[in-house]
């Protein structure tokens, strides 16, 4: 199997996130990719999904994949049925951890337990 059609799924992942400045090649059977991730949250999920298909420490490809904005973890756009412990949940894997959510965004919300659809929540680096 050609190592490009191996990692598909990552580059697909890549186009899904909106990687930016996106460059794919292929050399002497490793695949070197390029770009530039929003966050640091979006650079973790392609390094998992490389990971996964090319196990820890895959020899048969390369990525350079950079963040555009350091100052946050992720911008989480809060969803119906979303609760401040699920958001934590899902990005630190740890509900307890809404506490640091909510302080990071106590310029819109003024308490923990009252989240609305379309609120963009800032997820801070930990």
């Amino acid at each position: 199997m050609a190592v490009k059609a191996k990692y598909q799924d990552v580059l697909d992942l890549g186009e899904s996130l909106n990687i930016q400045d996106g460059n794919v090649t292929e050399e002497n059977g490793v695949l070197k990719v390029k770009g530039t991730a929003q966050t640091q949250y979006e650079k973790n999920i392609m390094w998992d999904k490389i990971k996964a298909i090319g196990g820890e420490n895959p020899t048969d490809i390369l990525a350079n994949i950079t963040v555009a904005d350091t100052s946050v973890f992720h911008r989480h756009t809060v969803k119906s049925g979303d609760t401040l412990g699920k958001i934590a949940k899902q990005y630190y894997g740890e509900a307890s951890k809404y506490k640091e959510i909510f302080e990071a965004n106590t310029d819109i919300l003024k308490n923990p337990d009252v989240i609305h659809p379309d609120q963009v929540l800032v997820i801070p680096n930990l």
